[in-house]
């Protein structure tokens, strides 16, 4: 497959998938993108479909054996201290999970990709269970990196093996971290290193008002209203 192809999505007829939502043309071009590098930090306000763009990248990875799994971790803002909820280790990682579960039900039928998550094709893995990890044959996805400590940050970064695709998707304005400045996001995205892409998405796929509230936000955020 070209690498056109694989930025359109288009349909591979040897291993039969066909997405159900295509990708807009700022996606696209940050594709392009994406699938160059070997890590990528997607930035965008809420609605800017930076999660769903690395569900894409990764699902299609996986469709045409690029990849062997996809990898998907996210802070749960709680220190990562997930043994107080009840359930088994997918079932306390659930409700962190259920937005990028969302994303990729979007792309495919919902009965494919439970039968990746099924067949361990789909792995969830809570920050504090990466430590001593290495990843190869994987797609990675970092979701809500805004909320991952520089500590953090790093130690995600080193977990990556050969063969391997990390995605960072983060936007800081949504950091919850007690202290703004220990997001690890700042010095991700301003990091200059070989084969490592800063992608900005622009545009809004939610409702038109979020744009104004957003910028409402931003605004009292600089003016330290609160």
């Amino acid at each position: 497959m070209t690498q056109n192809n694989f930025v359109n999505g288009q349909k591979n007829n040897k291993k039969g998938y066909r997405f159900l939502l295509s990708l807009n043309e700022e996606q696209k071009l940050a594709k392009a993108k994406i699938i160059n590098s070997d890590v990528s930090v997607i930035l965008g306000k809420a609605g800017s479909g930076k999660t769903l763009l690395a569900c894409q990248i990764a699902l299609q990875m996986l469709l045409e054996k690029r990849v062997t799994k996809i990898v998907i971790t996210r802070p749960t803002i709680s220190k990562e201290d997930i043994g107080f909820l009840p359930g088994n280790l997918d079932e306390k990682m659930g409700p962190w999970v259920a937005p990028i579960y969302s994303n990729m039900y979007q792309l495919l039928r919902r009965e494919r990709v439970d039968k990746m998550i099924h067949d361990n094709q789909i792995e969830v893995v809570p920050v504090s269970y990466m430590r001593g990890r290495t990843f190869v044959n994987s797609a990675i996805i970092v979701d809500e990196c805004q909320n991952l400590e520089h500590n953090q940050t790093l130690m995600i970064l080193q977990r990556i093996g050969l063969h391997s695709k990390m995605m960072f998707c983060g936007d800081t304005d949504q950091i919850d971290l007690n202290r703004r400045h220990d997001t690890g996001l700042d010095f991700l995205s301003n990091m200059n290193v070989n084969r490592l892409e800063i992608i900005k998405l622009l545009e809004n796929h939610r409702h038109p008002i979020l744009e104004d509230i957003m910028a409402a936000y931003t605004q009292s955020r600089e003016e330290k209203k609160f």
